[in-house]
């Protein structure tokens, strides 16, 4: 049997609250606050709405899973679904359609690269996210202004800077628990450190960070939410390498799950359901929502009332259910400006093992090509990558072996799979009007609701960029000793950019002609409707977006709440 050095499960040391789905008939009449989705944005609004003394309903369509219940399959998990994955939604009677230039209209399932890898389930997809925590760089808020706007693009600026949404980075990293270190080329200031120090290097992020060095480029640790000591009552990381894709074995990995929603349910104020879906947000009054109605998989629907609905449902699905309310497109910018990032970079394989397969994975990444490149609009981050399952390593290199399977591949795989460096990272695409969420006027789910259709394409220069992107990452390789390296990403792949960090739908503008939300969150026209999650980023950086979306969730339910006060 080949050792690959991959360790594949551990002792489970922790498991989340337990849980109890209260029943929909079971759940109060009214209640002060509605978020809808509990994710990245969701938890953040439904913390700090409960510790301000505000009473919250979350209402989330997934369940609530325990470690235990998230399955470490290598074959159908988050990391890898091309054969399925491991948290919601389910894999039947949840399709989208894309339409791509002019292609026939594709029906997918959940697993299907181009669906969109939503994560569905109590913490959305920081239930099993790879934890980078990045602020976004200053000049990411003012990308316009600093580069133009390249035609056929709806590139903007965003109604607020890096220093307004700094206070709300801040809390994010500290409610998270980050990993980090100072340094990184491009930030903004910081007003102290991170909470924890950074996780060690590991053989590759050594000779990365030598061969930064000699590059000239500065190399800093990747910033993880994944502690690196004790923090918050959670214990340290474990460095077992199903880390990103899969629920976290020592609960070292902060998420929604783990951080925000028990500090939500401790003030009593929090009242979560699950396996619940919105299917429409309530008209009011002159310029006011209601609440929601909501249907359980049996069919059963129930009305809600709330003085404040948020939606955090995820920049596809947040664009859905603002369709399917008639809500949000008043000035044509519902759905639009769809994106996520390109993940570009290139593969080396070195002489002697290097790749000695402990997790988390990603310690060391280079900023230096996020801004500042001649003739290139923004860039992005390049990092060493998480640790491939043996499947995902197959599947990604087996045109390089001499065979796609037998004893020939078998011999390559055990000599290459740990001689093999990866270097990639996300590039901060161009928006465009023309890639957005809509609905389908055909397909509906399994509960006969219109499902999305993604239409659209990624702009040519986020191309450019990513051509660009990958041949450093490539050179990064070369300087670090690799022999055999190729490059990959950054080219058309049939299909609108719409995966784990997709963004853009629900665009915040200071003017109702510009977007479909204010600086605040609030959607535009109305008084007490918010959302909460990438939709509203109107760039989506060179970088993992999480963080931002809890920084700008923070500054969210800091608006709902000095509504509700104003609305006593």
């Amino acid at each position: 049997m080949i050792d690959f050095n991959y360790r594949s499960r551990i002792e489970i040391p922790h498991e989340l609250p337990h849980y109890q789905r209260p029943e929909i008939q079971a759940l109060a009449p009214h209640y002060r606050a509605i978020v809808i989705g509990s994710g990245a944005g969701g938890g953040v609004v439904a913390r700090k709405l409960t510790e301000a003394g505000i009473d919250v309903l979350c209402i989330e369509r997934g369940e609530y899973l325990q470690r235990a219940d998230v399955p470490m399959d290598h074959l159908r998990n988050h990391r890898f679904p091309r054969y399925g994955h491991n948290v919601g939604p389910n894999l039947h009677g949840n399709p989208r359609v894309i339409a791509v230039d002019n292609h026939q209209p594709r029906t997918l399932q959940p697993h299907h690269p181009a669906w969109g890898n939503n994560a569905m389930g109590v913490g959305g997809g920081t239930r099993i996210w790879g934890a980078q925590a990045w602020r976004f760089k200053p000049n990411d808020f003012i990308m316009a202004s600093r580069y133009g706007r390249p035609h056929g693009s709806s590139l903007a600026d965003w109604p607020l800077t890096y220093n307004d949404l700094a206070p709300h980075y801040d809390w994010a990293e500290y409610a998270l628990g980050v990993a980090g270190e100072p340094g990184h080329r491009h930030a903004g200031v910081r007003t102290r450190g991170y909470p924890m120090p950074p996780h060690e290097r590991d053989a590759q992020g050594k000779v990365l960070f030598a061969a930064a060095n000699q590059l000239g480029w500065t190399a800093r640790a990747v910033l993880l939410a994944i502690n690196s000591r004790d923090y918050d009552g959670r214990g340290p990381c474990s460095n077992n390498n199903l880390c990103v894709g899969f629920a976290c074995p020592a609960n070292a990995r902060a998420g929604s799950q783990n951080t925000m929603l028990p500090k939500a349910m401790a003030t009593g104020r929090f009242t979560l359901a699950t396996g619940l879906r919105v299917i429409q947000v309530l008209s009011g009054q002159a310029s006011q929502v209601r609440g929601v109605r909501v249907i359980a998989n049996d069919g059963r629907t129930r009305d809600i009332g709330a003085d404040a609905v948020i939606v955090s449902a995820g920049a596809i699905e947040s664009a859905r259910l603002l369709w399917l309310s008639g809500y949000g497109n008043h000035s044509d910018h519902l759905g639009r400006h769809l994106q996520s990032h390109a993940y570009v970079g290139a593969r080396g394989v070195f002489v002697e093992p290097i790749a000695n397969g402990p997790g988390p994975g990603p310690n060391t990444a280079t900023c230096e090509f996020n801004h500042g490149n001649p003739g290139i609009i923004g860039g992005g981050m390049l990092a060493n990558d998480y640790p491939m399952l043996p499947i995902q390593f197959w599947y990604s290199h087996r045109h390089r072996a001499p065979a796609p399977w037998g004893p020939a591949h078998k011999e390559w795989m055990a000599k290459a799979y740990r001689r093999t460096i990866t270097v990639m990272g996300p590039v901060q695409e161009i928006p465009n009007p023309e890639a957005r969420v809509t609905l389908d006027p055909a397909v509906t789910d399994s509960l006969g609701i219109p499902v999305v259709r993604l239409s659209g394409s990624v702009h040519p220069e986020t191309i450019r960029t990513g051509r660009f992107l990958r041949e450093r990452a490539k050179e990064w390789l070369a300087a670090a000793g690799a022999e055999d390296i190729e490059t990959f990403g950054a080219e058309t792949t049939g299909y609108v950019s719409a995966g784990q960090h997709q963004a853009g739908t629900c665009r915040m503008a200071a003017d109702v002609a510009d977007g479909v939300t204010d600086p605040s969150g609030r959607v535009h026209e109305l008084n007490n409707l918010f959302v909460a999650d990438a939709s509203l980023h109107v760039t989506n950086g060179g970088l993992n977006p999480a963080l931002t979306v809890m920084a700008l969730a923070s500054r969210v339910a800091d608006a709902v709440r000095e509504y509700l006060k104003g609305s006593n």
